[in-house]
């Protein structure tokens, strides 16, 4: 079975940082309740790395990263909006905000509740949903 994939545009708030993501039009968003994810407050998409593409403001964005420093949360140091990260769980991945992605192309986000302030349940949820591990619930 064939999908088609959209091109979604996005970005900061001040627009120095822009990306484009090839994906459904109809998303799956995870709403985490880690500490950086409850900070942050934004559901995330999550795609593989290969259809994530920075067009601009690489000059623009930092890293943050705490425990394992394993995930990296880029934010726009002039506005200071995270527009995507790079999940611990897998660097091949990029997970974006939501919010960040451009009106228009997104039809419709299932929001999912996921409970990864302790790792070990968001291992066991990861293994028994593979296309959240793998990243491709969002691109098949």
């Amino acid at each position: 079975m064939s999908v088609d994939l959209v091109k979604h545009s996005g970005g900061c708030h001040c627009g120095k940082v822009r990306f484009e993501v090839l994906a459904k039009s109809d998303l799956k968003a995870y709403d985490c309740n880690c500490s950086v994810c409850v900070k942050k407050g934004v559901p995330l998409v999550l795609v593989p790395k290969e259809n994530f593409t920075l067009l601009e403001g690489e000059e623009h964005l930092s890293c943050y990263t705490f425990n394992t420093r394993q995930a990296k949360h880029y934010f726009c140091t002039t506005c200071g909006i995270h527009p995507f990260y790079q999940p611990r769980t897998n660097p091949n991945g990029r997970g974006i905000s939501l919010p960040c992605l451009d009106a228009g192309t997104v039809k419709k986000v299932d929001i999912v509740t996921c409970d990864a302030l302790d790792w070990k349940n968001w291992q066991k949820y990861l293994d028994e949903n593979p296309k959240a591990r793998n990243l491709t619930e969002n691109v098949e």
